[in-house]
């Protein structure tokens, strides 16, 4: 009797001093319990969509139409700076915006995911991950909207679609993944310092015009190395490219996996890190 009650002690004794996950292994927790309630932030980002255009006759397609609107005034007046075909211009222009206008909007509303969310990061114990891929879903529904006029603006102008088209496919997936992290670092940033939102807005006016969207990369001549190895550039051009019938720079995937590889890791330590303490910054 006394060495069944001495096994039985040693066993307490083993569960009690179990040693605590690290955070590495916590943060991955986080991350794997957020993708597993897929169905939790894709209604999250529906409900957004619902409640911005809530009461409209339209809806979302405003979304498309305000696109289309721009690209057809900014081709309009560009084309005939640049002296181009309107044929070829305003398809070019037209992935570029609504690829730039997806990734702008997941780095400005990435900003403020955890500070939008306070009141229930505070009260509902969720993973936080959920947060950022609601912003890269919501994102990508108005992205899916507006590329409505994509096929209309390819059988209008008759560019032939060949099996480049299918680098669209990863393309879109390096995005979204790229999304995720930098909505997770700059959630992160922003939360511990409030400057940063305003910040990353002004960056980004400023990138809109140093980044090929409505100009191409020919135009710079010798310093086409200087927009190709853009960052933000990458990711247009490995949608942008498939989508006109023409191959994606290589300079371009080589950057983007770059840019993935190196942002996931950045992010994963950040938020390993300092994730306990956002209930606390927000």
């Amino acid at each position: 009797m006394m060495s069944v009650a001495i096994s039985e002690a040693e066993q307490d004794v083993a569960v009690e001093w179990r040693p605590l996950p690290t955070r590495a292994a916590v943060a991955w927790r986080d991350l794997a319990d957020g993708f597993g309630k897929s169905w939790m932030w894709v209604a999250l980002a529906l409900q957004d969509i619902k409640l911005r255009y809530r009461g409209s006759v339209l809806g979302p397609l405003w979304l498309t139409i305000s696109t289309l609107v721009m690209v057809v005034a900014i081709g309009v007046i560009y084309g005939r700076l640049f002296q181009a075909e309107i044929a070829t211009y305003l398809p070019y222009l037209a992935l570029g915006l609504i690829v730039w206008q997806t990734f702008s909007s997941i780095i400005t509303e990435g900003c403020e995911i955890f500070l939008r969310e306070r009141s229930v990061i505070q009260q509902v114990p969720i993973p936080f991950s959920i947060h950022a891929y609601r912003n890269v879903c919501r994102n990508f529904i108005v992205l899916a909207h507006n590329l409505v006029i994509v096929p209309i603006g390819l059988v209008f102008f008759a560019i032939p679609i060949d099996w480049h088209v299918l680098e669209i496919i990863p393309g879109l997936l390096l995005l979204a993944i790229n999304g995720f992290w930098i909505s997770i670092l700059l959630g992160l940033i922003s939360a511990r310092f409030r400057d940063v939102p305003p910040i990353v807005a002004s960056f980004l006016q400023v990138l809109f015009f140093v980044t090929p969207i409505f100009w191409s990369v020919e135009m710079l001549g010798d310093w086409q190395s200087i927009a190709a190895l853009n960052p933000l550039f990458a990711p247009i051009d490995v949608v942008r490219a498939p989508l006109l019938g023409a191959a994606t720079a290589r300079s371009s995937w080589i950057v983007l996996i770059i840019m993935t590889i190196l942002g996931c890791s950045v992010t994963f330590a950040a938020f390993a890190r300092f994730r306990t303490r956002i209930a606390y910054w927000i």
